[in-house]
């Protein structure tokens, strides 16, 4: 989880003229609550079942946000079915959810990448460092002690996509 400074809890908490960007102490400690809250969410009321363990690290990254690395080990293993019941990583439709669908067009899509914009940051020898794009899956897929491959689904099995323009001055 990345901080976002237009969170409410630290917007409506700034004076008139002031960036949520100055105020590092109201970033830290709105940051530090919700970390606690997402850990409780996932140990304490168990929405992917009994944990044996949790633990986190919070790193301040180059343009001074914080974000946190939270490692679960689970009483039990996990099955896709389960995983796609609290996790999407699909977009949804801005009909069903217009402020969901806002906040992943505006904020968790990478790109585009490749040779459509060569210049940016995650960008090294020609790809993404970030493995973007991501390849479209029918159902979420999980191996033995990997990452889960996600649930993707492409126009053809009821998924969706979507066009975003590459930034000014990229053609």
């Amino acid at each position: 989880m990345t901080c976002n400074t237009t969170w409410q809890e630290i917007t409506k908490e700034l004076t008139p003229r002031q960036n949520s960007l100055g105020t590092h102490d109201l970033t830290a400690r709105v940051f530090k609550i919700k970390v606690q809250k997402l850990d409780a969410l996932l140990t304490k009321d168990k929405i992917f079942g009994d944990t044996k363990y949790s633990m986190y690290s919070i790193e301040w990254q180059k343009r001074g946000l914080p974000h946190v690395h939270l490692l679960l080990w689970l009483m039990e293993k996990l099955r896709p079915t389960h995983i796609d019941e609290v996790i999407s990583a699909e977009i949804p439709t801005p009909e069903t959810d217009r402020m969901l669908y806002d906040t992943m067009t505006k904020n968790m899509i990478n790109g585009p990448c490749g040779a459509l914009n060569p210049s940016l940051p995650c960008m090294k020898k020609g790809k993404c460092t970030k493995m973007y794009s991501r390849v479209l899956l029918k159902d979420t897929q999980t191996k033995d002690k990997d990452y889960p491959l996600y649930s993707r689904r492409a126009p053809e099995d009821d998924g969706r996509t979507i066009t975003q323009k590459p930034p000014d001055g990229i053609q």
